[in-house]
């Protein structure tokens, strides 16, 4: 009868307060006993022992704050009114975009405006690279073998008048080399840059030579330490650095076209159905939408 009675008591006692379980220790007392009794085989047993003890201490104590029954205390209970006000006077509706959920970049540069930065980036390249071979080696032909005989076996002991003369290997392959390497960074230029926030001229023309040269100076000493001793790395990372710049501002000032994110999966995939643009007001290019615009008026 005495713990019905108690379960039987109103949780509010007077009406201002309010019963909460009451805090307790006992839980975290608990848990660092257990801490203790497991590092006791890693550290003495005398820590172990001491943890096993917290342990049961945490255990009866714990036991004790909910059995036979739970101990609880007054909360006061403060009452204070919320008012809730606007200054508008009729709902604001949110206006979204139809392209709220597409995936950053909505536009990109097309294939051909990367090809052209590359290109671009490639004849300003030579300029510094010819200049560093005439200032070191009184050859422009030095920088042109280096990179035409960096899979050469004998340019790894070859003297440097031997590499400051003029090679017809060397020049082709050099030549096939930079075109091939300007055409892809370009291509990747014009990939990246829209995906830059802020100053994509900067951070494609500086910060990723940076980090190209960075590797490539980390790794050239392992693939071909002969070769690495060669470069001088200030003047090929001017050289990126020109090539960097000059490709971006090429590819930024090109015209974008949109990525096609908002076309339906059918149109993405190359199958033909027709009237599905027409059912989604939101699909297509801006240039579409116009275009389709005028043609209803």
């Amino acid at each position: 009868m005495a713990d019905e009675n108690i379960h039987a008591q109103p949780q509010h006692a007077d009406g201002k307060h309010i019963q909460l379980p009451a805090p307790t220790a006992w839980p975290i007392v608990l848990a660092f006993g257990c801490t203790m009794a497991a590092a006791g085989p890693l550290t003495s047993t005398g820590i172990g022992i001491l943890g096993g003890v917290m342990m049961l201490a945490g255990c009866i104590g714990w036991f004790r704050e909910v059995l036979p029954h739970e101990h609880h205390e007054q909360v006061e209970i403060l009452d204070r009114p919320v008012v809730v006000a606007s200054r508008r006077a009729l709902v604001e509706r949110i206006q979204l975009d139809p392209r709220h959920r597409a995936h950053v970049p909505v536009e990109t540069y097309p294939v051909l405006s990367g090809i052209k930065g590359g290109i671009a980036g490639g004849v300003a390249m030579i300029i510094p690279a010819l200049i560093y071979g005439e200032i070191a080696e009184h050859s422009i032909w030095y920088p042109v073998n280096l990179l035409g005989g960096a899979g050469v076996i004998n340019w790894q002991h070859a003297p440097n008048a031997v590499i400051a003369a003029f090679h017809w290997d060397t020049f082709l392959i050099a030549i096939a080399i930079h075109i091939i390497t300007c055409l892809l960074v370009g291509l990747l230029y014009g990939a990246m840059l829209p995906m830059l926030p802020r100053h994509p001229v900067l951070l494609g023309g500086i910060l990723a030579p940076l980090l190209w040269t960075g590797l490539l100076h980390s790794f050239m000493g392992v693939i071909n330490p002969a070769l690495a001793d060669r470069i001088a790395w200030g003047w090929f990372l001017v050289s990126q650095v020109t090539f960097g710049v000059t490709a971006g501002i090429v590819v930024a000032r090109q015209e974008r076209i949109p990525t096609g994110q908002s076309l339906p999966f059918a149109a993405r995939l190359g199958i033909e159905a027709p009237g599905l643009l027409l059912s989604r007001p939101d699909a297509g290019s801006p240039v579409d939408k116009n275009k389709d615009r005028e043609d209803r008026h």
